[in-house]
């Protein structure tokens, strides 16, 4: 029931928000969430490449994209890139017990009200967000397939700063 009300949800915030969706060039909107390590947000990132992942327990997809995410934190971390993941399960221990299963080596904020996926009007799940040092979006991306992971990552490359 939580996921088709989860997902009723999602397609009323894309049918309200289309017109008002982030886009390349966009500023990207605040973050202040509670984590489950502390607070995330997006301000003291700001100077960073950040790979925003909108996620929630019972989507397929993101179970994927969680080890490839650990991955691209892992290889591209010290070059400036941060993953950030939001959960938007209603219910906070539905995102912890999918963290149990599957860990994140990166920051997770719990969003269940959906507050941040109205304000980046999501259309899907899972949702990344590409957000460039000087906090404008670089790239917005729906779904996760094995096959787009070569893709992903090419545009975490091209967007951080060269190797010296």
């Amino acid at each position: 029931m939580a996921v088709v009300a989860l997902t009723l949800a999602l397609a009323g915030m894309a049918t309200a928000f289309r017109a008002q969706a982030v886009e390349s060039g966009q500023a990207a909107p605040a973050i202040e969430l509670p984590g489950s390590k502390g607070p995330v947000s997006l301000a003291p990132l700001q100077g960073k490449l950040v790979y925003l992942d909108f996620w929630a327990s019972w989507c397929g997809p993101c179970r994927q994209s969680f080890p490839w995410m650990n991955d691209m934190q892992a290889r591209y971390g010290e070059r400036g890139l941060q993953v950030v993941a939001v959960n938007l399960d209603a219910k906070r221990a539905d995102g912890e017990k999918f963290l149990a299963q599957v860990p994140a080596s990166f920051p997770v904020g719990f969003d269940p009200t959906g507050e941040t996926a109205r304000r980046y009007a999501l259309k899907g799940m899972p949702s990344s967000v590409l957000i460039g040092p000087d906090g404008r979006v670089v790239r917005v991306h729906e779904g996760f397939r094995p096959e787009q992971r070569q893709a992903l990552e090419a545009a975490i490359v091209a967007a951080l700063p060269p190797v010296r």
